[in-house]
């Protein structure tokens, strides 16, 4: 997704960050870019061949990554804005499941979604979804919380 060079919100907060799904600086990552929506985040991914699980189909452990960092970055910038501060939370998965709905096709666009379900001290619930071509592919829902001082994430994106 680009929007006339706007930066990602990975970009404008954690510029370091080494993750493989959403880290700028990871050279083999996904370098997932996130961009504040209507309800939350949105994004797109262009798959890559080494992303295939077979032949025209993405490996749905990629799915899981995208949709897992996405709703992440969701919900550390819902908790950054419900504080009013200037920088997010460093959030961790706490749980996250999905569901493939069907199979995800190589050569399209991936469009991805995450939209808060419910947030409070720390925490937030994030619903996700991904569509290609216009026809959603998966969903998934997560648990994200911030960590603080002493958990080893804590710091990861700076």
């Amino acid at each position: 997704m680009e929007r006339g060079g706007e930066k990602s919100v990975q970009e404008i907060h954690a510029p370091s960050s080494i993750c493989f799904g959403c880290g700028p600086s990871n050279q083999d990552g996904l370098k997932i870019r996130s961009f504040r929506g209507e309800n939350g985040l949105e994004m797109e991914f262009e798959p890559t061949e080494e992303h295939q699980a077979f032949p025209g189909m993405i490996n749905g452990g990629i799915i899981g990554t995208l949709l897992d960092c996405h709703g992440n970055w969701t919900a550390a910038i819902a908790l950054m804005d419900q504080a009013g501060a200037s920088e997010p939370p460093c959030t961790v998965t706490a749980s996250y499941s999905i569901k493939l709905r069907r199979p995800t096709p190589f050569g399209v666009t991936l469009s991805v979604t995450g939209e808060i379900v419910e947030i409070g001290e720390g925490r937030a619930n994030v619903k996700m979804s991904l569509s290609a071509d216009g026809k959603l592919c998966a969903t998934g829902e997560g648990l994200f919380v911030a960590v603080k001082e002493g958990h080893p994430a804590f710091h990861r994106w700076n």
